[in-house]
């Protein structure tokens, strides 16, 4: 907007009630401009280390965050620590093969060494023996009795339906490949060529992946089931793309169990269609998105998103408050690791905390400036840092419940980890091409991760998928 040198003395010659209003005027755009270049430049330095914006978002350099941790030095020095028990290649008293290498004559002067005794100094290597398929056939006999002439078969084992099919082996590898490894299909098929001369293609890896997906139907189940009734979950959720439009994969996990939704949808209705926050009564840690909220169950904050977004407030407003309360939310994270807090101590923090917030309410003060200035209705709009301290003063209980309750955790990063990987699938492999491929790969995912989870062999476990039909060892434990 730009006023000419005339206007303004047609204004000022009106009189001094015009003059009033074309400052007026003057001064709602420059508190626009203001609050906008504020706006602007709080988005501008947000990045990975100070808000909740994943790091592949920190593109300029501007924006890129300084390396730096909310840990404390151990004061160990860097390497394995004494007592560590390392992965060493070390030599084994029974090796699969010995091969002896002959003396027959002295190097030196040419005399036969060979009724010599022998002594040996033993060099071991260890490899992988040539991989081949192998290819078992199976012979029904036929054979008519001679008594009443009926021809009778013998029966072929359990699984042997076809002419000719792959083993529970190969189904069991393609599916661990590309479940667990997050090869494509292409890419698994082209590892089976190359290394086991084995041309399979990849839509037969794709229908040994549905078969193993409608194999898990009851273990997925059972791991709801499990996850209702569990006294704390981790909950998550972040994009993805299915037949190239924006979805989302929802995760709820504990440390022994892991199950993931696929959904269109971000908020209640997935959480609805996914069936454990109904009804649930125990504690659900999330990082405060807001549909969780609506649920009766207890909550508990992530205080590592809390963390960076205290970092945050602190670099982009200067205010003291958010720096002195991630301070007391480290401190009160080293007495709860160490066993160290008690009713005492716990009372002392909180106190502590609602000292910090009142600290917060006066670097805050109300603002009682209208917006008449502006031509804006009712409140001015909060900064960043002051609806941050309203979540501190108003979700206190959610904040500090891993405080006052030791099976609580600190923060969110169970469900975080157990997301990470799917989201490295959708770097490898981009999209889903539909929405059964993404139901496949969830479930499927969710049946690794819970096997991992209790330290059982993946590919073993992959294996009894398809001897058993259903598998759930975790849940017989």
């Amino acid at each position: 907007m730009c006023i000419e040198r005339e206007e303004i003395l047609a204004v000022y010659e009106t009189g001094p009630e015009a003059v009033v209003e074309l400052v007026t005027q003057l001064f709602g755009i420059i508190e626009k401009l203001e609050e906008r270049v504020k706006h602007l430049e709080e988005m501008l330095e947000k990045n990975s280390s100070n808000s909740s914006k994943p790091p592949s978002t920190d593109y300029y350099a501007r924006n890129k965050p300084k390396v730096k941790s909310q840990r404390k030095k151990s004061g160990k020095s860097p390497g394995g620590q004494n007592g560590h028990p390392g992965t060493t290649l070390r030599m084994t008293d029974e090796p699969d093969e010995v091969v002896v290498h002959h003396v027959d004559k002295c190097t030196n002067c040419g005399s036969s060494l060979a009724s010599i005794p022998s002594g040996y100094e033993r060099r071991q290597v260890f490899d992988i023996p040539p991989i081949v398929i192998k290819c078992t056939e199976h012979r029904s006999e036929i054979k008519t009795c001679p008594k009443c002439s009926r021809v009778n078969k013998a029966v072929f084992p359990e699984g042997v339906t076809q002419p000719t099919q792959y083993g529970i082996r190969v189904k069991s590898a393609a599916v661990y490949l590309h479940i667990n490894q997050l090869l494509p299909y292409k890419r698994v098929a082209g590892l089976f060529s190359d290394m086991l001369g084995c041309r399979i293609s990849p839509g037969t890896i794709v229908n040994i992946v549905s078969s193993c997906f409608g194999k898990l139907e009851s273990f997925e189940n059972e791991v709801k089931h499990l996850l209702k009734q569990s006294p704390v979950i981790n909950l998550d959720e972040t994009g993805m793309r299915v037949n190239a439009t924006r979805n989302w994969l929802h995760v709820a996990g504990t440390s022994k169990l892991t199950y993931y939704f696929p959904h269109k949808k971000r908020g209640s209705e997935a959480m609805e269609a996914m069936g454990i926050l109904p009804g649930y009564t125990g504690v659900a840690t999330h990082d405060f998105w807001k549909p969780y909220n609506k649920y009766d169950c207890q909550h508990s904050l992530c205080n590592a998103h809390l963390l960076r977004e205290l970092t945050g407030a602190h670099e982009n407003s200067e205010q003291q408050w958010p720096k002195i309360m991630a301070d007391l939310l480290m401190c009160i994270k080293h007495h709860d690791d160490n066993g160290l807090l008690n009713p005492d101590l716990i009372q002392r923090f909180s106190e502590d905390y609602d000292h910090i917030t009142c600290f917060g309410m006066s670097e805050n003060p109300p603002d009682l400036e209208s917006n008449v200035l502006s031509g804006k209705r009712g409140r001015k709009k909060q900064t960043t840092a002051k609806n941050l301290l309203d979540r501190f003063i108003g979700f206190k209980e959610d904040i500090l419940r891993f405080m006052y309750d030791p099976d609580v955790p600190f923060d969110n990063n169970q469900a975080e980890r157990d997301i990470r990987m799917t989201k490295v699938q959708q770097k490898i492999s981009g999209t889903f091409r539909s929405e059964q491929g993404a139901r496949n790969f969830c479930r499927i995912r969710g049946y690794v991760s819970t096997v991992s989870k209790n330290s059982l062999s993946v590919i073993d476990s992959i294996n009894a998928i398809f001897y058993r039909n259903s598998l759930s060892p975790i849940l017989q434990n």
